[in-house]
């Protein structure tokens, strides 16, 4: 098992997040890109600012790695015609895979007409160019029932829209990795958690984001079936070593 192949190596914070200034973060981006290409990852997963300079350094290096950003990004709250343009720049500007932050605050709400409708646009977008979407629900925000029925949710829009064989470039992601939770509980992916998404989003594919910290806990989400594993780790992952990081 190559589990390069699975990871998604994942750079999103911003210069104030990371404490640096926006040179330093830029610098820190590039090693990143920079670092996915070598190591042989799958995707490199930025934020939309820098999709256009990461295209421009895979081509020069004459890369296969894929570019990913995210949409709406932490909160998902944005309405969807900013979704919608967000991801439209995204694409325009190089992206492989988009990774939607769902409004799952909303679903909790109960606005699920909302929820559905931007599933079902945001899908239409990215499939249309080729891409590949996920759609991320935030797990730590959810009770159990309802990471069961927003991933059964999403499932069902991409079955009821879309032809079989697009099912395969549509995800349902478990988490951004910067949900604050209370007490430092897990804000991202457990085995718990993503069993229940593997079981409710079936057929759609999982991606394990947020939490996934050592080699061991990679080759586990594997057997469990995702086929995604997001990361800020993956040199370390890769190389059989156990990290801190976050998300």
């Amino acid at each position: 098992m190559n589990v390069k192949q699975y990871l998604d190596a994942t750079y999103l914070k911003t210069a104030s997040q990371a404490g640096l200034s926006e040179a330093e973060n830029l610098v820190v981006v590039k090693d990143a890109i920079a670092e996915a290409i070598t190591e042989g990852f799958k995707l490199i997963m930025i934020r939309p600012e820098y999709v256009a300079l990461a295209k421009d350094i895979i081509m020069k290096a004459n890369s296969t790695l894929l570019i990913g950003t995210v949409i709406d990004f932490p909160e998902g709250r944005s309405n969807l015609e900013a979704k919608i343009k967000e991801a439209n720049e995204a694409i325009e500007n190089g992206a492989d895979d988009l990774d939607f932050v769902c409004n799952y605050e909303a679903f909790k709400d109960g606005d699920i007409a909302l929820v559905k409708e931007e599933i079902l646009i945001g899908t239409q977008i990215g499939l249309a160019h080729n891409k590949t979407v996920k759609w991320i629900i935030e797990v730590a925000a959810l009770s159990d029932k309802e990471i069961i029925q927003l991933s059964a949710l999403i499932k069902n829009v991409v079955i009821s829209n879309f032809k079989e064989d697009h099912y395969s470039a549509v995800f349902v992601k478990s988490s951004t990795g910067f949900f604050k939770t209370k007490d430092d509980l897990p804000n991202g992916a457990t085995i718990p958690t993503i069993i229940m998404m593997l079981e409710n989003a079936s057929p759609l594919s999982v991606k394990a984001a947020g939490g996934v910290r050592s080699y061991t806990e990679a080759i586990e989400m594997i057997r469990l079936g995702v086929k995604r594993i997001g990361t800020s780790a993956a040199k370390a992952i890769a190389n059989g070593e156990n990290t801190s990081n976050q998300y």
